[in-house]
């Protein structure tokens, strides 16, 4: 936990201010919060419904990710964080909700001004493990996106939605008026080779259309664009990119490494998300 990104944090129980202690963040209601050894603190206010992901789903994710198989998606996120952040000036985080791992957070960090900061939010406490030590500007925070985020009000210039969840009102509420939220969600074809070879979960149609209404009030679109790549996977990032996701929990891994094996050495797949910008309501 960097003590310059603790500013933009908030007590989870009273929202007050937090101050950094030694080793914990404390509020003025004296309620505190010690930072694991790994460095992250862990901000949930109570015990969530959700499922996170496992240490073997977040270990998926790490190798498939680090293979650079989604390299065009990282660049397209980085360059587009990189405008929308030259469009602001003065004080504020990027923030990254549902962050994982901290791979496409430490993209736009790299991207961005040195001496930005950037903090990453995710209910698995085996991501934000991975997270907190992902890029030396990243402060990692175990929350709940659907349990108010533990940021003061406009702390955020720039928020990340990379395949996750997200409240609307919470995102405009932390991001500055100048703001952008930048979210990824995937297309109809977005890996739909393997899919249809492995059973997999479909996307919905219109999944990108969908977003817009769903963020209504609070957000409204600014501009979209989709990324789209051919993919060359061996059988073991067909496993990684199956088990970093959803998939995993309606995957039995026995009968998936059986049908796995009966693929092609290589298989081609497609990459194919809308990356879509969104800024505050006025």
């Amino acid at each position: 936990m960097r003590e310059k990104a603790v500013r933009y944090l908030r007590c989870p129980h009273c929202a007050g201010s937090l101050r950094l202690d030694g080793r914990t963040l404390l509020c003025p209601e004296r309620h505190s919060f010690d930072l694991a050894r790994q460095g992250y603190a862990n901000l949930l206010r109570r015990a969530t419904r959700f499922h996170s992901d496992t240490p073997e789903m977040v270990d998926a994710r790490a190798d498939f990710l680090a293979a650079e198989h989604f390299r065009p998606l990282t660049d397209a996120l980085a360059a587009r964080a990189r405008e929308a952040f030259e469009k602001t000036d003065g004080d504020g985080c990027v923030l990254d909700v549902g962050g994982g791992t901290g791979h496409y957070q430490a993209a736009v960090l790299d991207a961005l001004p040195d001496g930005t900061e950037g903090v990453l939010l995710d209910i698995s406490k085996p991501a934000v493990r991975r997270a907190a030590r992902a890029h030396p500007r990243i402060s990692a925070v175990v929350a709940d996106a659907w349990d108010g985020l533990p940021l003061v009000d406009n702390a955020a210039r720039l928020a990340l939605n990379v395949f996750a969840p997200r409240d609307a009102a919470e995102l405009a509420r932390v991001l500055r008026p100048d703001g952008t939220l930048l979210a990824v969600v995937p297309r109809p074809e977005h890996l739909a080779e393997l899919v249809t070879a492995l059973d997999l979960l479909r996307v919905e149609e219109e999944k990108a259309d969908r977003l817009a209404d769903r963020l209504a009030p609070h957000l409204v679109p600014a501009d979209r664009q989709e990324v789209t790549a051919t993919l060359t996977l061996d059988h073991t990032a067909v496993r990684q990119v199956v088990a970093m996701g959803p998939n995993s929990w309606h995957q039995e891994p026995a009968r998936l490494a059986a049908r796995v094996a009966e693929l092609p050495p290589t298989v081609t797949t497609t990459l194919a998300v809308t990356l879509a910008a969104f800024r505050p309501a006025t």
